[in-house]
């Protein structure tokens, strides 16, 4: 049985390789390009198109920590200015032309192994209850070690994002409480940006910070209690126990190795730039 603490590992490792598209330059370049409108619509309009033309429903429901009213300003106006066939063909070209940049001095044989050793675990990903990866999954890929390097690594992120949501799900955390105690336990985004990019007022955001430490999940001081860190630790084991299925396709040292090559084609791409400062927590 594949350990808990290598999943988890392994997906913080590759989670960059990712998540860099959403501050990619090339990204604001390729999506205002189909005449997206500045802010929030790239994003959303980006990581639902895989969906087709949905509309706010959908995405509040999927992406999960996005306030209603911040998506329903972009979705469905999106759709009028740009199909979704539109938006998945200039990600691509930010996605090849954006690794490209960052991962310039990496090692083709070492992207080319990531790319097969999470291919290897995203066969074995089944798509009931993940309708992020399934609409993913869907997707015509281009030929270029860039575009199926990024593929791979999304696909397994959103799978995992999926079953992440069904933890939050249960422990009773709504998107913004789940975006609160995230914050608050020091990883991940800053509050700052996690607020502003979300489309979090101040007052909903105190709001659900007031909310939690009446259930006794957020201190005197502002920071999580103990009750808080527990419960944010079992919605990562839980949401790991999801995800760790397909990872029984590698054995122990495949996994270590997917862990390191990850971490290390990551670090280039921080290095290289890949997220702007005040981003995460403590950058």
């Amino acid at each position: 049985m594949t350990d808990l603490r290598d999943v988890r590992r392994a997906c913080r490792a590759l989670e960059p390789l990712h998540s860099f598209v959403y501050f990619a330059p090339e990204s604001e370049t390729e999506l205002l390009g189909t005449g997206l409108r500045p802010g929030r619509m790239p994003y959303l309009a980006q990581r639902s198109a895989a969906m087709g033309a949905v509309g706010p429903g959908p995405v509040t429901a999927t992406f999960y920590n996005f306030a209603p009213s911040a998506v329903v300003r972009s979705l469905p106006r999106a759709w009028t200015l740009a199909t979704p066939d539109e938006v998945l063909a200039a990600r691509w070209r930010a996605v090849r032309a954006g690794l490209a940049r960052l991962l310039e001095e990496a090692d083709p044989a070492e992207i080319d192994d990531v790319t097969a050793l999470v291919g290897r675990v995203v066969e074995r990903c089944r798509p009931e209850g993940r309708p992020l990866f399934a609409a993913h999954a869907g997707v015509e890929v281009p030929d270029d070690p860039y575009a199926r390097l990024w593929q791979e690594v999304t696909l397994l992120r959103e799978f995992r994002g999926d079953g992440h949501v069904a933890a939050l799900t249960t422990a009773g955390l709504g998107g913004l409480e789940a975006l609160v105690t995230h914050t608050l336990g020091g990883r991940g985004f800053s509050a700052e940006f996690a607020a502003a990019s979300r489309g979090w007022s101040e007052q909903e955001w105190q709001g659900a910070v007031a909310e939690l430490a009446g259930r006794g999940l957020v201190g005197d001081d502002g920071t999580l209690s103990g009750a808080g860190r527990a419960l944010r630790e079992e919605i990562e084991v839980v949401t790991d126990a999801a995800c760790a299925e397909p990872f029984g396709a590698l054995d122990g040292d495949e996994i270590a190795r997917l862990t390191a090559l990850g971490r290390t084609l990551s670090r280039r791409a921080l290095a290289g730039g890949a997220f702007p400062p005040g981003v995460f927590a403590g950058s």
